[in-house]
C-alpha cells in the first residue's frame, strides 16, 4: 500500500509538471527574435528544433542549471515525449551546459574557468591564485582586476557568474 502511494504521488507530480510546462507553452507565443538570444554554436539548431515544439525557447533557459540538472530536464522532457536522436539530445545537453549553466568563480577549477569564461589557461590560473591568496571573489569588479582577463568577456557572462 505504501509503495502504491509513492507511485501514485510520483505519477501525480509528473502530471503536474507536464501541465505546468504545457501552460507556459500556450501562454507565451513564440517570438521571432527569441532565436537571436541563443549563441550560434553546435547544438542551437537541435535545441530550437526539439524544444520549440512544446514551449518557447526563452522558457527553456529561464533558470541556470548545472550540467547534471540540464541532463535531468532533458530526460524528463524525453519522458514527456520530446523526440530527438541520441546525438541531438547530446548536442542539446552540451549546448545548454556551455551557455546556460552558472559559472561558480569561487568554486570552479582552472580548467572549468578556462572553458566557461573562454580565457587562456594562464588567466584561469591567475583567478585561482587570486582566490587562494585573497579569499573568495565578492563582485564582478574584483574578478575584472585579474591581469589579462578581458572585462568584456566577464561582462558578457555576468548573468551566469555566481559568487
Amino acid at each position: 500500500m505504501r509503495f502504491m502511494r509513492r507511485a501514485s504521488f510520483a505519477a501525480l507530480t509528473s502530471a503536474f509538471a507536464f501541465a505546468a510546462v504545457t501552460a507556459v507553452a500556450t501562454a507565451q507565443p513564440a517570438s521571432t527574435t527569441a532565436h537571436d538570444t541563443f549563441p550560434e554554436t553546435t547544438g542551437k539548431s537541435a535545441l530550437l528544433k526539439v524544444c520549440s515544439n512544446c514551449h518557447t525557447a526563452e522558457s527553456v533557459i529561464q533558470t541556470l542549471r548545472t550540467r547534471q540538472e540540464w541532463s535531468d530536464v532533458i530526460d524528463q522532457m524525453a519522458h514527456f515525449g520530446a523526440e530527438a536522436s541520441e546525438q541531438e539530445f547530446d548536442q542539446i545537453l552540451t549546448y545548454l551546459a556551455k551557455h546556460f549553466s552558472p559559472i561558480k568563480v569561487n568554486k570552479a577549477t582552472a580548467k572549468e574557468l578556462e572553458a566557461a569564461l573562454d580565457v587562456p589557461s594562464s588567466v584561469a590560473e591567475a583567478i585561482i591564485t587570486r582566490r587562494t591568496d585573497n579569499g573568495d571573489f565578492k563582485t564582478l569588479d574584483d574578478l575584472q582586476k585579474i591581469p589579462g582577463l578581458d572585462a568584456a568577456k566577464v561582462e558578457a557572462q555576468k548573468t551566469r557568474i555566481v559568487f
